[in-house]
């Protein structure tokens, strides 16, 4: 399935998943509001880093080995058995952990303990969570495409039905408990997709661990847990400056923002994970990874900027009918946020082919650098700028991290 079937197939699943996220945001900021939403940022990012440990890290590792062993069977199973095996383990100790620390993470992440419940939620699902992940990088490694999109599909919405009858309920708690669950319950829905298939069998998801797939696997769990680790501490620290700075509720407009890109960058950000990383994987002649690469900045990077540029010029309807008027000051964030997504793009078309590759010592130092980078140039740049220094810090960090990603790759496939 090329560029443009995947593209065309994958944006199924993710219109419905932004029209899911929009409407989860509208629902969010009725009834959680701007600081309410700084709190649902620090759990969000937790939740990335208690995942990314308990599944051991290597789900980016199952798809690429999954779609390079296309044609040899009882590797595939080493690696998916291997993962599966680690996943059980990390998700079973680090959801016995989650629990038992309840408080002490609610007052870290969410400066209220009394929230600790919210915790004991996510490390009762933690094991279906983990396997949900899994599954859905076979699945994308074996190209099951219809099925990867249509399990993608049913998590968000089961996103949108919990998120929105949690909150209205039960109001920023509510939010929290909904955001910690929805995932595990997807699970099911997966599962049920995958039964059927003429590949997959209980048994090669449990069982011993293969030595050489473990190996393999190890690279993509270094590269995952540095990301798991730089990425969501980073945001926490940005979002801890501008609420002890600015106020929680400044910091609750940096985070709508930041949630409105994701969701509009979700087609792209999901077609590169979808179909860069198991047809790069593939790859081994050098002429046709610069050929597939020149094709993804044709017509990945023109679509990336038109969507920044039709945010930019609407923002006051957006804010208006996505969030409430409380957001308003946001409006003053989208010139530079749209910017910093254009080049986030640019970097990370070639971040897809150091994955690929597994150039994790790579892939390892730039996290690291441009994790802190963005926190340092936060500090420095709010200082002169006000809250404008976010959003600059952002575009000037993603310039500088498509810069050596270029550098590099064109070393890697001159040499």
């Amino acid at each position: 399935m090329n560029l443009i079937k995947t593209s065309a197939l994958n944006a199924i699943a993710v219109i419905i998943k932004m029209l899911t996220l929009l409407g989860i945001n509208k629902v969010l900021a009725v009834y959680v509001g701007p600081a309410g939403y700084a709190a649902l940022g620090q759990f969000q990012n937790a939740v990335q880093m208690i995942t990314t440990f308990a599944s051991a890290s290597i789900n980016t590792g199952v798809t690429k080995y999954t779609a390079e062993h296309h044609d040899d069977e009882p590797k595939q199973h080493a690696i998916w058995r291997t993962a599966g095996t680690l996943a059980l383990a990390g998700s079973l100790f680090f959801g016995l952990l989650v629990a038992l620390f309840n408080k002490p993470l609610a007052a870290w992440f969410l400066k209220d303990s009394a929230l600790g419940g919210v915790f004991v939620w996510f490390s009762v699902g933690l094991v279906f969570f983990s396997f949900n992940t899994l599954l859905l990088a076979v699945l994308n490694g074996k190209k099951e495409i219809p099925r990867y999109v249509a399990a993608n599909i049913a998590g968000s919405l089961f996103a949108l039905i919990a998120t929105t009858l949690m909150a209205m309920q039960f109001g920023l708690y509510g939010a929290l408990v909904a955001l910690a669950i929805y995932q595990s319950l997807a699970f099911f829905v997966t599962l049920a997709m995958c039964w059927k298939l003429h590949w997959f069998d209980v048994h090669h998801f449990i069982g011993r661990i293969d030595k050489a797939s473990a190996l393999n696997l190890s690279k993509y769990a270094a590269m995952a847990l540095t990301s798991a680790t730089c990425v969501p501490v980073s945001l926490i620290l940005v979002r801890d400056h501008l609420g002890i700075t600015f106020g929680w509720s400044a910091a609750g407009y940096w985070e709508a923002i930041w949630r409105l890109s994701a969701a509009y960058l979700m087609l792209i950000t999901t077609t590169l994970s979808v179909y860069y990383l198991p047809r790069l994987s593939e790859l081994k002649d050098k002429q046709e990874t610069w050929r597939e690469l020149s094709h993804g900045y044709k017509v990945i990077m023109p679509v990336t900027m038109a969507g920044g540029l039709v945010l930019y010029f609407m923002r006051d309807i957006v804010i208006g009918l996505l969030f409430t008027r409380e957001f308003a000051p946001m409006r003053e964030l989208f010139a530079w946020q749209m910017l910093g997504d254009t080049l986030k793009i640019g970097g990370w078309i070639l971040a897809y082919l150091v994955l690929s590759k597994a150039m994790y010592k790579f892939y390892i130092a730039a996290e690291i650098i441009f994790s802190f980078s963005f926190v340092g140039l936060t500090w420095w740049l709010t200082g002169l700028f006000g809250m404008q220094g976010v959003v600059m810090a952002y575009a000037i960090n993603y310039a500088l991290y498509w810069l050596i990603m270029a550098i590099y790759c064109t070393k890697f496939l001159k040499n």
